[in-house]
């Protein structure tokens, strides 16, 4: 099957073909290092996370750039909040990106380089921009001119002549139009600046994407990734600048993840409704997150709740525990990887992801597949049913789980990690928990039916569920 890529530009489904066989160039907007990343940048890194590493499992040599925005007022603005150098708040917050993303399975990309470091990268872009007619310089700060290009909106949408009748006029008598933008911005007194032939300044926002992406990738390159929230004005302004310097159509392929919502508004700070990663990982394991932003497909919202992580979880544990139970009986059969990879299972997964990498297919298709183990589990502890089948569609469902940057732990792991949240969350006392336990076994056995009820419902208070098996009792946590 062909992959197709859903097309932000055209607003459709495309056949993917890179420009080089075999090769691939994609870059991803990264974040603005200021604070700590929230749940909406996670769902970011997971999304192009996974497409990378599909379009890795598929063949491809590819080249993956994502940066970071190092220089911008909010990073100025928390530096003097904090009477701090600005490279203090960079360096800490670059190295809890590293720490809170990690936890999600997310790969390192190829490149991952800081505006900071492309200073003579851009002074190049902006200098040509101004010799083109695209771009002036006005009292130090240097802006690109929308109405010099003709195709501005094209990603968008958006037509320029509702946009300027829709302007606010700006405080502003530098620009010669309201919807031109800064390309290169004047320094005020005591901020971080670069020398430029316009003076003292530092870089706006939009032109480090554009440069960096030019450097790494070529003056076209297959994918450029992000926010749905970057298509207008950052995207857009990104195609005028790069069209501007090299006439050149800058990426073929533009893809956008959709927002995090709660209440139906999206998360972000300037809203103050978000959650930051460390939050979560307070109360439910990075792969249970991890697992709950690939329910749903990349380009469509999703709903943050506690209700739907909790789902997620039960979802994970589910996964965990069918590998579990059936460790004994595939322990002593190798799945040989060409029969793991002819699974059904790897071709539906395939077709899934090959449609626009729609990775809720791929887990309607794990959960499938879930009930199928729990069977062939069942027939064998029955004394019928393969083992040596069962080994190859247990090692299927890992290689397709891992596809998604899933069940890549043990399930003894991962059992124990969920538990040490739960039990730190909940502040939970394991010795008053077995105690009771205990309390309510011996009670059982003295055929004391009030005592053993009256342990259960003190454990079930404390949020504790029990279950009687042939081993004994086994508790977890609801």
């Amino acid at each position: 099957m062909t992959l197709k890529i859903f097309n932000t530009l055209s607003g459709k489904k495309e056949e993917f073909t890179p420009i080089r066989e075999n090769a691939v160039g994609m870059y991803v907007c990264g974040v603005t290092v200021y604070d700590y990343c929230h749940v909406g940048h996670g769902r970011a890194g997971v999304v192009f996370d996974t497409i990378f590493r599909y379009l890795k499992y598929r063949g491809f040599d590819v080249n993956y750039v994502r940066n970071f925005t190092d220089i911008d007022d909010k990073i100025i603005n928390r530096a003097n909040e904090q009477n701090v150098p600005w490279q203090e708040v960079t360096e800490k917050f670059i190295d809890a990106f590293y720490e809170d993303m990690g936890k999600l399975h997310i790969q390192s990309p190829t490149e991952e380089p800081k505006a900071t470091d492309h200073i003579p990268e851009m002074l190049a872009m902006i200098s040509a921009l101004i010799e083109r007619g695209k771009a002036y310089e006005s009292d130090g700060d240097v802006f690109y001119s929308v109405t010099s290009f003709a195709d501005y909106g094209q990603l968008s949408g958006k037509n320029i002549d509702d946009l300027q009748s829709g302007a606010r006029v700006e405080v502003n008598e530098q620009k010669r139009d309201a919807l031109d933008f800064a390309l290169w911005k004047k320094s005020k007194p005591g901020e971080p600046s670069w020398d430029s032939p316009w003076g003292a300044g530092r870089p706006g926002w939009h032109i480090e994407c554009s440069a960096m992406g030019r450097k790494y990738l070529g003056d076209t390159f297959d994918i450029h990734g992000g926010g749905k929230d970057l298509v207008f004005p950052h995207h857009e302004n990104e195609i005028a600048q790069s069209c501007g310097v090299t006439g050149c159509v800058p990426v073929r392929f533009w893809v956008h993840n959709g927002f995090v919502n709660i209440d139906k508004e999206k998360m972000s700070k300037s809203l103050g409704n978000f959650f930051t990663l460390r939050d979560i990982y307070k109360k439910y394991h990075p792969e249970t997150l991890r697992l709950f932003l690939i329910s749903s497909h990349y380009r469509s919202p999703i709903d943050f709740s506690e209700k739907n992580l909790d789902d997620a979880e039960k979802v994970l544990l589910r996964f965990y525990e069918a590998l579990e139970n059936s460790e004994d009986y595939v322990a002593d059969h190798y799945a040989p990887s060409e029969q793991v990879k002819a699974h059904p299972l790897i071709k539906k997964c395939e077709e899934a992801m090959d449609d626009d990498f729609n990775t809720a297919v791929v887990m309607a298709h794990l959960n499938e597949e879930l009930r199928a183990i729990n069977s062939e589990c069942s027939q064998i502890g029955g004394g019928s049913g393969d083992k040596a089948k069962l080994a190859v569609r247990v090692s299927a469902f890992q290689f397709a789980g891992r596809l998604l940057g899933l069940l890549e732990n043990s399930p003894k792991k991962i059992k124990q990690e969920i538990f040490d949240i739960k039990q730190s969350e909940l502040g939970l006392d394991v010795e008053k928990i077995e105690g009771l336990i205990k309390d309510r076994k011996q009670a059982r056995t003295d055929k004391n039916w009030a005592r053993a009820d009256e342990c259960r419902d003190q454990l079930t208070r404390m949020g504790v569920v029990l279950e009687d098996t042939a081993q004994g009792t086994e508790w977890k946590i609801k």
